[in-house]
């Protein structure tokens, strides 16, 4: 497997107040995220971590608290944090059943992460989970570097660094990733005629480009 595969992105990051009403808009911003990212098989596993961390905060440090989710790509791993301001609560794994009312939280994320931790920073404490992705279906899943360079931008001309464009969950969210990455490629061209360039030339050679590169490897 090439190592240009596993291209890391830019983080992702979603600042909210900790609460129960909270948690499902979370468990979705974050799907819509690592589907976007083409991880597909650790959405569920995700999500279910991210509900536990949330609830670890709610718990411990309190309703309300000011609390930023974020996922990042690095390698072939897939890390999911839930930073908040109070760096005395610590979470704990406690021996317990799955199916037990109380101090179940950190034996899920234990047990659906590849390892997890909490991280101090003086201010603020970090609690991370690690997911390995799946190596096998990374040519078919995971964004090459181009796709991967491509959500970054369309997530700039969405407006926000917290939500991507929702791609490939229904004709109206292709819908508005096309007319994004269709403004995307006009502002492209309005530069190269301001800088002087034949933008019919520009086009053709993107096209050669994509051509060639799809017939070495393609999707």
């Amino acid at each position: 497997m090439e190592s240009s595969l596993w291209v890391p992105t830019r983080p992702w990051n979603m600042p909210f107040l900790a609460s129960v009403e909270q948690v499902s808009p979370l468990r979705r911003a974050l799907r819509n995220h690592l589907e976007y990212w083409g991880l597909h098989e650790l959405t569920d596993a995700a999500e279910l971590c991210v509900s536990e961390l949330v609830a670890n905060v709610i718990k411990h440090v309190g309703a309300g608290t000011p609390s930023t989710l974020i996922a990042s790509l690095n390698g072939p791993q897939l890390r999911v944090e839930v930073h908040d301001p109070d760096p005395r609560a610590l979470p704990t794994l406690v021996c317990t059943g799955l199916d037990a009312e109380e101090g179940r939280g950190m034996v899920l994320v234990d047990a659906m992460s590849d390892r997890w931790g909490v991280e101090l920073t003086g201010d603020r404490k970090v609690t991370w989970c690690e997911f390995q992705m799946n190596v096998a279906g990374a040519d078919r899943d995971v964004p090459r570097p181009r796709l991967a360079r491509a959500a970054d931008v369309l997530s700039l001309y969405n407006g926000s660094d917290s939500t991507p464009y929702p791609v490939g969950r229904g004709r109206l969210d292709t819908a508005v990733a096309e007319e994004a990455a269709i403004d995307v490629i006009t502002d492209l061209l309005y530069w190269f005629r301001v800088h002087g360039r034949d933008v019919d030339d520009v086009l053709d050679r993107a096209q050669a480009h994509f051509e060639a590169e799809s017939a070495a490897r393609p999707l």
